[in-house]
Formats: C-alpha cells, sequence, structure tokens
C-alpha cells in the first residue's frame, strides 16, 4: 500500500509537470498478456480545448510517438474530428478517431479523472488504426487476430469483454434460478467461469453465451479485465470485487523519452485456495 502511495504521488506529480512543461502528458498501462497497451494524453483538453486522445494495441513507443505528433499538430491549430480519414501520421495508413462514450471513461481514463478535479467532465477521442490491408476494425474482413487489439470505445458499453459475444462460458444452472454469481475465474487457457458459489456441483454446470451471463448480470462487466489464471470474488452484487493474487502482477511505473506514468487498475487482492473444480468442469464440456 505504501508503495503504491508513493507511485501516486510521483505520477501525480509528473502529470503536472509534464502539463506545464510540454502542454500534455502521457499515461500508459502496458499489456498484461491478456489486455492491450494503451496511451493517452491529459492535458490537450486544458490547454487547447481539443478531446485527449487514447491509443490502443500498438507498441507502446509508437503510441507515444503518434500522441506527440497529434499534440504539435494540435498547437498549430488542428482539430480533429470523430468519423473522419487522416493520412501522414502512421506511415503507409490512414487513420480514424472515434468519441469515447462517458460510461468508458473510468475503466481507462483514471488519472485524466484526478487531473480535471476528479471529474470525467472533459472529452475524449480514440484514435483508430487498421489492418495491413486498410480494414478498419468494424468491418467483417479485418484482421481477426487483431481484433480485440483495439477496443471500440464509442460502443459496446453492454458488452466490456474482450472476448466474441457468443463465446461460450462456464456457468451453472443456479446462476439462471435467482442465485448471485460471486466467483468468476478465467482460466490461463482463456476461458471462462462464473459461479454462484465456490464448490459447485459438476452436475449443476451448464454452458451458455458469455453475453448471456452478461444480460443476466450486467455488474459482471466490472471485472472485463481479468487476466489468464485469476479470480475475482465478491459477497453479494454491488459488493466489491477482490481479485486473488497474482505472481506476476507486480507493476512499477515506466518511464522514458515520452515521460509516461503508469496508468493502475487498483482492486483490493487476496490469495485464496484454487478449486479443483475449474478442471473438473472443463474436462466434463470436452
Amino acid at each position: 500500500m505504501e508503495n503504491h502511495e508513493e507511485h501516486d504521488k510521483q505520477a501525480k506529480e509528473r502529470i503536472i509537470s509534464d502539463i506545464e512543461k510540454f502542454d500534455c502528458h502521457l499515461a500508459l498501462l502496458e499489456s498484461d498478456g491478456y489486455l492491450p497497451a494503451f496511451v493517452y494524453t491529459i492535458g490537450l483538453y486544458e490547454k487547447f480545448q481539443h478531446p485527449e486522445i487514447i491509443i490502443f494495441g500498438l507498441k507502446t513507443e509508437v503510441m507515444g510517438h503518434l500522441l506527440n505528433n497529434l499534440r504539435d499538430e494540435i498547437k498549430k491549430g488542428e482539430s480533429y474530428k470523430s468519423h473522419k480519414t487522416y493520412s501522414g501520421l502512421l506511415e503507409g495508413y490512414e487513420i480514424q478517431f472515434l468519441e469515447v462514450k462517458k460510461e468508458n471513461f473510468p475503466d481507462y481514463l483514471g488519472y485524466a479523472g484526478w487531473y480535471y478535479k476528479k471529474s470525467f467532465d472533459f472529452p475524449v477521442l480514440q484514435m483508430i488504426w487498421p489492418d495491413k490491408e486498410s480494414k478498419w476494425p468494424w468491418e467483417n474482413d479485418f484482421n481477426e487476430n487483431w481484433k480485440f487489439k483495439q477496443p471500440l470505445l464509442d460502443r459496446n458499453t453492454d458488452f466490456k469483454y474482450h472476448e466474441e459475444r457468443n463465446l461460450g462460458v462456464y456457468t451453472t444452472h443456479h446462476a439462471f434460478d435467482g442465485k448471485p454469481i460471486l466467483y468468476v475465474h478465467h482460466n490461463e487457457d482463456g476461458d471462462w467461469q462464473f459461479h454462484t458459489e465456490y464448490e459447485p456441483k459438476i452436475e449443476d454446470s451448464k454452458l451458455v453465451c458469455l453475453e448471456e451471463i452478461i444480460k443476466l448480470d450486467p455488474t459482471l462487466n466490472e471485472i472485463y479485465y481479468l487476466n489468464y489464471g485469476q479470480t475475482a470474488y465478491r459477497n453479494e452484487i454491488g459488493a466489491e470485487w477482490s481479485i486473488e493474487e497474482s505472481e506476476s502482477e507486480d507493476k512499477g511505473e515506466t518511464t522514458g523519452d515520452n515521460d509516461y506514468t503508469m496508468e493502475d487498475k487498483i482492486q483490493p487482492k487476496k490469495t485464496i485456495i484454487k478449486s479443483n473444480f475449474w478442471s473438473k468442469l472443463k474436462s466434463m464440456w470436452r
């Protein structure tokens, strides 16, 4: 906790300093192996009355370079608009911008919310890049291997998972009989499990679409980011989630030529004993 508080203090000091010196600060979250890396600006709205900009899925140094170039163009008077193509910024490709919905701000823009007086009362654009065939992520023939490198933040606020809506997930009939889902596990191989109790019975198991389980309990969107091998659990619907400790989870602040600050997604963590039910249920459906 002390390390986080010190990191948080230093990060906020850097944000203020960078905006004073460079007209914006770049906040970064590295990829954790499941969710893509992203970088976003803080300060464009204050300095130029231009929406902040966020980019997902490219190498962090490339995203930083792009954002610095966008800042320079904005300083010259450029004003980027949503659903309009631009060239000359990403070599060999056009880019577009989407207007980020407010519902997505808390998931990705924590330090920006802090800087703007602990509110999300500012606009944000998402810079979108195409695949190598110049197809956009919303087009059917976009490279399927890159589909989840860019969550489209102008839509899908009812379904925040970086997965196909029809992905098969494991649960039990009790969830559909009215019992609250309190345990969620994201398997190391990518499978998801949603359960009403820690030790459910194999004979109660049920295979459903991910979209179906999210419609049943939309609060499950709160843990869309759960990494491979992690378990989330809570006491009741609406309660705060706890995340099982992950040995590889410790990340510090990242700095470099662009003076990034690591964006945190802090959750209460606690180690729990893994149930062998997770593997038993999977084998039942194989």
